[in-house]
């Protein structure tokens, strides 16, 4: 009778490891993606791609006195970037700075001629995802709670799956302590 009852535990188990496991791959799949972007973020901006375009427009353009909002509109014109125009001003003499919707901007050189282009976007697929990882709130949240509690679910169903040499009590259970022991090593040293 207790193998049988063990036996019907671990079918339980491999049903629910399964079926948590496809429900949720996706999941695993986006925050394993978003994670690795996050711990490389020093390298690549998961968020945004900024591209600086260095350009020359025309030398002697007018000082802080003479600059107009038309005349800004006017540089703008070549980068497409017109309709993205919030405002602009002089941070330091003979130098004028324009800011875009979404965090782009141009810099100007007003004396010679120089500009600086730097054109801040969204990265298409990365980002929505590193959002989702970092919780946007809303029914979001209670996903994301519901999915936690079903990864601990899946990680204690595969726990008791397998039995024998190869399960808990076997080479699984090394396997286990293993993983314990890393992160621990990781959080005391």
């Amino acid at each position: 009778m207790p193998s049988s009852r063990g036996a019907a535990f671990r079918k339980l188990c491999r049903w629910l490891h399964r079926d948590l496991s496809f429900f949720f791959a996706g999941m695993v799949l986006i925050y394993a993606l978003s994670g690795l972007f996050m711990n490389h973020r020093n390298d690549i901006d998961p968020q945004y791609t900024v591209r600086r375009t260095e350009f020359r427009v025309a030398d002697n353009l007018p000082g802080k006195e003479g600059m107009t909002r038309e005349r800004v509109l006017e540089l703008l014109r070549p980068l497409d970037e017109e309709e993205n125009f919030t405002q602009f001003y002089f941070p330091q003499p003979g130098q004028l700075k324009v800011f875009l919707k979404g965090g782009s901007s141009l810099v100007v050189d007003v004396a010679t001629g120089q500009a600086v282009y730097e054109s801040v976007k969204p990265r298409p697929v990365i980002a929505p995802m590193v959002r989702l990882h970092f919780n946007p709130g809303g029914w979001w949240t209670w996903f994301a709670d519901a999915f936690s509690v079903c990864l601990i679910l899946i990680t204690l169903t595969g726990l008791w799956m397998v039995k024998g040499p190869k399960g808990l009590w076997g080479r699984g259970g090394i396997e286990l302590l293993v993983g314990i022991l890393i992160p621990l090593c990781f959080l005391l040293f």
